[in-house]
Parts: C-alpha cells; sequence; structure tokens
C-alpha cells in the first residue's frame, strides 16, 4: 500500500507560479502522475514521470509545467509557471508499482490517489 499526499496548492494571480509537491509513504513507487479536474470537466492528464525520469506532459502544459520526481524522498514535484485561470482545477496526484516504458495517460492505470490540492488562478 501507499499513501499519496499533496501540497503547494493555493491562489495565484496570472502570469504567476506554483510548486506542487506530492509524497509517496509507505513504498517505493515507480510511475507518479498529476491530473486535473475543474468543474464541470472531466479528469485529465498534466503530466507523469518513471522511475528513470522519463517524462510526459500533456500538450496544455508544454512549455509551462514541470514534472521531476525525488526518488530518496519519494516524493514528485510539478513546477507550474505562466499559470493562467485555464489552470485552476484541483490537483491529483496519482502513482503506480507496476514499471512502464511510457508514461500512462489514463487514470484507470494508477491504482493509488492523493486527496488533492486546490489551485486557483485569477484573472
Amino acid at each position: 500500500q501507499v499513501q499519496l499526499v499533496e501540497s503547494g496548492g493555493g491562489l495565484v494571480q496570472a502570469g504567476g507560479s506554483l510548486r506542487l509537491s506530492c509524497a509517496a509513504s509507505g513504498r517505493s513507487v515507480s510511475i507518479m502522475g498529476w491530473f486535473r479536474q475543474a468543474p464541470g470537466k472531466e479528469r485529465e492528464f498534466v503530466a507523469g514521470i518513471t522511475w528513470s525520469g522519463n517524462t510526459d506532459h500533456a500538450e496544455s502544459v508544454k512549455g509551462r509545467f514541470t514534472i521531476s520526481r525525488d526518488n530518496a524522498k519519494n516524493t514528485m514535484y510539478l513546477q507550474m509557471n505562466s499559470l493562467s485561470p485555464e489552470d485552476t482545477a484541483v490537483y491529483y496526484c496519482a502513482a503506480r508499482f507496476t514499471g512502464r516504458v511510457t508514461v500512462p495517460r489514463t487514470g484507470n492505470e494508477y491504482p493509488y490517489w492523493g486527496q488533492g490540492t486546490q489551485v486557483t488562478v485569477s484573472s
């Protein structure tokens, strides 16, 4: 079993930055990912990273968001720059033990989820 705890969300003005963290406890995880869900919208993939550091970012965040991880700390990060009101959502951390060559983009590939952290970007 693993527990995931997100932190770092908050309120920021458009153009600003935030850094989200996701700490995993219990076991080392293979692939970690960030998803988000805005009000009235479906959950969507944001970014993911494998144990070895292979990354994948959704087109909507490429060039603005950067995912990283510290395996020694079993922690993943999401650096979010140039935020816009369209980035407002609850951001969820997800993880899986089974490795893959590439990062899965569908939520059902991740059996473990955090409680979510709210990110609000004001215009």
